[in-house]
C-alpha cells in the first residue's frame, strides 16, 4: 500500500489523479478520448499519459480494452477510487434543520446517492438560505441545498452554479399564507411577519405584499410564529406550510397564495436545487454525472409515506 501510495506521489502519479477526475464523467463500455486528446487537456506527454492510465489500471479503479481502430475503450471502473484518487475529497454539503420529514427524506436520498456515486459525503445542517450560502462562498462547505427560487437569485449574482434540480415539492410541499383569524388582509397597517434568515421565503413575501406601502414587517423566526400570532403581535405571513404545521394554533386560517406570478415563484421556492462554487468546475462536473436524481426523489417520497426510516 506504501509503494502504491507512492507511485501517485510522481509526475505519471500526479497525471493519473487528474486523469481520475476525468474519467469520472465516463461511463462503463463507452470510448475513451484519445491519449493526444487528454495529454492536451492535461498539458502533459502522451507516455505521461500513457504511465497515468497504467497506474490507474493496477489500483483497480479502471478496466480497459482496446477494440483496433475503434480506439480504447472503458470496461469497468470503480468510482470511489476514482474519486479517491482525484483528491476531490469528501464532499460536504449544508442543509436546513431536519424538522421536518421532507427535509429528512431528501437527506436520506442525497446522502445514498452521493454513497452510490463512490463520492464521500457529509451533511451539516445550517438555519437559513443567506447563512449556507455564506459558507459556500467562504469555502467552508461545497455544496448548498436551497430552493430554486433563491438558487436562480444566488447564481446570478454570484460565482455559482447548479448541480442538481431535483423538481417540485421536493424542498417544501406547498406555500400558503397564514393569517390571524378574523383580520381583512386590506387593513391599513397590517403586521406582517418577515425572517432575513430565510432568502426564499424573504423574497415570496415580500413579492405578495409588494403592492402594499402601509405593511409593518416584524422581523420573525418559523419557530416564532405560533407566540407571535397567539400573543397578537403578527397579522400574517407567507410561510412554508411543513414548516407551519403543528406549530400554529387554531386561531391562524391559511389561505391560498394569490395570483400567477406568485403561484409561479411558490412552485420554484418548492424545488429543491444544489449549488456549489463554480471554481470547482471539475468536481461539480463529476457530481452531475455520478448523482441518480430519482434515487433521491425516490427515497424521499418513501420516507414522507412512512416506508423507511431517515438515514443520514
Amino acid at each position: 500500500m506504501n509503494d502504491f501510495d507512492d507511485r501517485f506521489l510522481t509526475r505519471n502519479g500526479l497525471a493519473a489523479r487528474q486523469l481520475a477526475v476525468l474519467l469520472l464523467h465516463h461511463e462503463p463500455d463507452t470510448r475513451l478520448p484519445r491519449v493526444r486528446d487528454f495529454a492536451e487537456e492535461l498539458g502533459c506527454g502522451n507516455g505521461t499519459v500513457q504511465a497515468a492510465l497504467r497506474l490507474l489500471e493496477e489500483s483497480g479503479a479502471i478496466a480497459t480494452t482496446a477494440r483496433g481502430h475503434l480506439g480504447t475503450f472503458l470496461v469497468h471502473s470503480d468510482r470511489a477510487v476514482l474519486w479517491r484518487l482525484s483528491g476531490l475529497g469528501t464532499l460536504l454539503a449544508a442543509m436546513p434543520l431536519p424538522y421536518s420529514r421532507r427535509y429528512e427524506g431528501l437527506a436520506t436520498g442525497l446522502r445514498s446517492a452521493f454513497e452510490d456515486a463512490g463520492a464521500p459525503f457529509a451533511i451539516t445542517f445550517m438555519r437559513g438560505a443567506g447563512a449556507r450560502t455564506a459558507a459556500l462562498l467562504e469555502g467552508k462547505v461545497d455544496l448548498v441545498v436551497l430552493s430554486r427560487f433563491a438558487a436562480d437569485q444566488l447564481i446570478a449574482e454570484h460565482p455559482v452554479e447548479l448541480v442538481a434540480d431535483l423538481g417540485p415539492a421536493t424542498y417544501v410541499g406547498a406555500h400558503g399564507m397564514l393569517v390571524r383569524h378574523g383580520v381583512d388582509l386590506a387593513t391599513p397597517g397590517l403586521r406582517v411577519a418577515v425572517d432575513h434568515a430565510s432568502e426564499d421565503l424573504r423574497m415570496l413575501v415580500e413579492r405578495v405584499f409588494a403592492d402594499r406601502e402601509d405593511v409593518e414587517w416584524r422581523e420573525a423566526s418559523y419557530m416564532q410564529l405560533g407566540d407571535l400570532f397567539a400573543r397578537n403581535e403578527v397579522d400574517a405571513t407567507v410561510w412554508n406550510l411543513d414548516e407551519a404545521q403543528d406549530r400554529l394554533g387554531i386561531g391562524v386560517d391559511v389561505l391560498p397564495l394569490g395570483d400567477e406570478v406568485t403561484r409561479e415563484l411558490a412552485l420554484r421556492n418548492s424545488t429543491a436545487a444544489v449549488i456549489g462554487r463554480s471554481e470547482g468546475a471539475k468536481a461539480l462536473a463529476a457530481v452531475r454525472d455520478s448523482l441518480d436524481l430519482s434515487l433521491v426523489t425516490r427515497l424521499q417520497s418513501e420516507v414522507l409515506r412512512g416506508e423507511r426510516v431517515p438515514s443520514y
